[in-house]
Parts: structure tokens; C-alpha cells; sequence
């Protein structure tokens, strides 16, 4: 089997790159290893996703007539300020409310809406097929071996394999080493309720963020009669939460009266698959590389970021995007490999730095070193490795200048925090803080490419600018 691309899961990260790939004619093969729809974690959405990449795929509409909650930014206890304070995607007045939302989903629905749309936009969809091995000749990538669901192998060829096969990827090694942070070192223990309050409007649809001593607490409203909470704490607590995940899950939730409350009489999901707690290692880490010849890594397959701030599944679909621009130009041969994958990778690396360091940012205004955990959290509790990794992460910074430079970014987010809990203002007081309008600076330049066509005023790295269709990538 002979095809320009394979993309090895059926994720928002591989629904996207194929997608992306197959509106320029080029034939491509997803394999699955399950069967869709299926349960996945990572619910709740950013507006880049929902306002830019959705419509790049023609998908907005049918996502926006699912029923999904709207959700209009976050509300966090969170920091000195004992009051909880809401945060809004919207900028300014002047931005339409509209394209300020995004949506708290579920992901077996939300994620099927794109494998379907793959389908429709030319990609051949296989399910059930788990890839063993990938193949190699003369030190370039060129296929995938898998096995299909009668356990018959199969062979398949292509100038490019996609891996966004998620954080347990059998595959990834085949382009460098997983870098894991040691500051988003952490666990979550998570499980859905059969309701539970909702927010004030307009912020009922927010997740709701909670510090505690022993972390933080998420609770993310999916619809009426279903919330997924999930507890992040620190991993000594490994083994009480391994011994038995429900007990320590309801013991977590107990010793924070803020979601309690919100839980009062309500039952614990039964309907499958919500009916399970579920415990997964929440580590932040990158690759070394996010691509070697005739492979290419996208999703969590190439890196993770902690979860508070909802980024996963911005940052899966914006390097699906990437990459796939960058396979288009070289299947063209608009570009040569190199130009087009140092594009790809420092375009991603770069969002995914941001975002590390807002996060870094918003841990340390928690300031109640009471805890452990928080403590534990503190700039000055990231060692000199971690530090000098996150320095060539975003491109071979001092130690000391990064370090500088987070706790700059901490002291402004937290004077954003403090004027956001005190003001009232019609533009958004948190988009004052460099850190965070930096971090959410290319989910508005994707908004503004789907909804009013592309503009050269994202030029990059290598003197290229994206394509006026979003599909690849033109000289400026």
C-alpha cells in the first residue's frame, strides 16, 4: 500500500493533520488502534480550536450545532485572593462575544466529529489497527507495519508518517528523546458526578479551578447532568491513590470545601464510561526533536503541558496544523524538507515554551507556601537542569536570564490577577500581563486566519508566512 502520509491516531491532533493534508489532494491513511467514539480525558477547549482550526477544517458548524457548553473563559481560586475571580477570552469590548467562546465537550463525541470530517475530506480511516513497528531505509522513515482487528499484519508505505499517537506512543522514539519537566511533575485522579452546581452566568460554563492544600481541583460543567472533577496533587501520594483511586479521589474532593459544596447530593456518574476514577501521570515534557526524515510528531505524542489552563488540545491541533502545512509544501515541492520542518518545529516549539512559562507564571502566585505542594511549586524549586532545558526549549536563553525572566512573568501575572479581582473593566484586565497575552497571541492570529482569510503578519522564523489558503506555507 503506496500513500503520500500515514498518520498513525485518530486524535484532534492526527484528525487535523490529515485533514489538512488531504484538502490539497495528497492521499492519506489514518490507522486507529480503537474504535470510535471513545473515551478520552481533556475536555475543556480553547477559542483557537473551536474559531480557527475547526472552520480551517469545516467543521465549525457542526461542532457549534452539538450542544457542547459554552464556555466563556475560566474562574479560578487561585493566588492571595481568598474571592474567586473569572477570567474572559474576550480582549476587548470590541471583540464580538461570539468568537470569544470555546466549549467544554466530550471527547468521544467532539473527537468523532473530526474523525468523520477526515473521512468525508478524502482520508482513508482505519480503525481497530494498532501499528507495531515502524520501517526504515537507508536512515529515513518510508512506513508503518500494524495489525488489524483479526490480527493480521499489514504493511503501508508513505513519504511522510504522522505520529499523534498520544503520551503513550509505542512509536516516538524514532525521533529523539522525551525531555520531562521537573516542575509539572504531578498526578490526577479524576471521575464525573451526575450534575452539580453551576457558576453565576455568564460564567457557568467555566471550568472552575480550586487550590487546596493538597493541590488543585478541577470541575468542568459537560452538560446539565454531567461534571468531570479531577484532583492534581504531587506524586508522593502515588500510592494512595494506586491502592485504591475512588476512596483517595473522594477523599481529595472532601477536603476542599469549595467544590464540595457544589457536590452536595449529588450522586456519582453510572453511565459508561463515566462510571470509572481514573488516575494518570499529569507530567509535562518535550522532545529533543520534533522530527527526523520522513517523520514527524505532533500532539502528546510530542509534548504535554500541565492542565490548568485547558492548552492540550490547542496545542495538539495547532502543531497538527503546522506539520501538515510543512508536509504539503515539500509533497509539492514548494520547499525543501529542512526550510519546511525548521518551520514546523520552531513555530511549536516556540507556542508550547509560552505556555510553559505562563503556567510557571500562574503556580507561583499562589502564595501560601503552607503546603507541600506549593512550596514544592516555587521558581526557586526549579533546578538548574530544568532550568537550562527550558532555556534551549525557547531558543538557548542564560539560565539566569530565564530565570529573570519567569519570575518578571510572575510578578505581572500577579498584578493582572489582583487588578482583575478589583476592576471593573470592560477590556479584559488579565491582557495586560505580558505572559499571558503572549501565550494566547497565536490563537488569535488562528481566529483571524479562519474567519477573515490569512495575512503575511506571521512570518516566522525562516522567512515564510502561511499560504493564503492555510493548507501550507509561501514566502513572505
Amino acid at each position: 500500500m503506496e500513500y503520500d502520509v500515514i498518520v498513525v491516531g485518530g486524535g484532534p491532533a492526527g484528525s487535523t493533520a490529515a485533514t489538512v493534508v488531504a484538502m490539497r489532494g495528497h492521499r492519506v491513511l489514518l490507522l486507529e488502534k480503537e474504535s470510535f467514539p471513545r473515551y478520552q480525558i481533556g475536555e475543556s477547549l480553547l477559542p483557537s480550536t473551536v474559531q480557527g482550526v475547526c472552520r480551517l477544517l469545516g467543521v465549525a458548524d457542526e461542532v457549534a450545532a452539538a450542544g457542547f457548553t459554552v464556555k466563556r473563559g475560566g474562574t479560578f481560586l487561585w493566588g492571595s485572593n481568598p474571592e474567586p475571580w473569572s477570567f474572559s477570552f474576550a480582549m476587548s469590548s470590541r471583540v464580538p462575544e461570539s468568537l470569544s467562546t470555546a466549549f467544554q465537550v466530550e471527547r468521544s463525541r467532539f473527537d468523532e466529529i473530526l474523525l468523520r470530517n477526515a473521512g468525508r475530506s478524502g482520508v482513508e480511516i482505519r480503525e481497530n489497527c494498532s501499528v507495531r513497528r515502524v520501517l526504515e531505509d537507508g536512515g529515513r522513515v518510508n512506513g508503518v507495519q500494524y495489525t488489524d482487528a483479526d490480527g493480521t499484519t499489514h504493511t503501508a508505505h508513505a513519504r511522510y508518517v504522522v505520529d499523534a499517537s498520544g503520551n503513550t506512543s509505542r512509536i516516538h522514539r524514532h525521533v529523539g528523546d522525551r525531555i520531562n519537566s521537573d516542575f509539572f511533575r504531578n498526578l490526577a485522579v479524576f471521575g464525573y458526578f451526575a450534575g452539580g452546581a453551576r457558576l453565576p452566568e455568564p460564567q457557568s460554563g467555566n471550568i472552575f479551578s480550586v487550590t487546596f492544600d493538597a493541590g488543585w481541583i478541577w470541575y468542568i460543567p459537560l452538560r446539565d447532568n454531567l461534571t468531570s472533577v479531577g484532583a492534581v496533587v504531587s506524586p508522593d501520594q502515588r500510592s494512595l491513590i494506586q491502592g485504591n483511586p475512588r476512596e483517595a479521589w473522594t477523599r481529595l474532593i472532601a477536603s476542599c470545601p469549595e467544590v464540595l459544596e457544589k457536590l452536595d447530593g449529588v450522586p456519582v456518574a453510572t453511565e459508561p464510561p463515566y462510571d470509572q476514577v481514573r488516575v494518570r501521570k499529569d507530567y509535562s515534557y518535550w522532545k529533543d526533536n520534533f522530527w527526523a526524515p520522513g517523520m514527524v510528531l505532533v500532539g502528546d505524542a510530542a509534548c504535554f503541558v500541565d492542565p490548568v489552563l485547558s492548552s492540550g488540545v490547542h496545542l495538539a491541533t495547532y502543531g497538527a496544523m503546522l506539520a501538515a502545512r510543512s508536509i504539503n509544501s515539500c509533497l509539492e515541492g514548494a520547499l525543501d524538507e529542512d526550510t519546511a520542518f525548521a518551520e514546523f518545529e520552531s513555530r511549536y516549539r516556540h507556542e508550547y515554551g509560552l505556555f510553559y512559562k505562563f503556567l510557571v507564571s500562574f503556580y507561583d502566585t499562589h502564595r501560601d507556601e503552607k503546603s507541600y505542594f506549593w512550596s514544592a511549586k516555587k521558581l526557586t524549586n526549579i533546578d538548574s537542569a530544568e532550568t537550562a532545558a527550558f532555556a534551549e526549549l525557547v531558543g538557548g536563553l542564560a539560565s539566569s536570564e530565564v530565570m529573570a525572566s519567569l519570575t518578571t512573568a510572575a510578578a505581572d501575572l500577579g498584578h493582572a490577577v489582583d487588578t482583575v479581582t478589583t476592576e471593573d473593566n470592560e477590556d479584559n484586565p488579565m491582557y495586560s500581563s505580558r505572559v499571558i497575552g503572549e501565550a494566547f497571541q497565536e490563537g488569535q492570529i488562528l481566529q483571524d486566519e479562519a474567519l477573515h482569510g490569512v495575512t503575511s503578519h506571521n512570518g516566522g522564523t525562516n522567512g515564510l508566512a502561511v499560504a493564503k489558503d492555510g493548507l501550507g506555507w509561501a514566502a513572505v
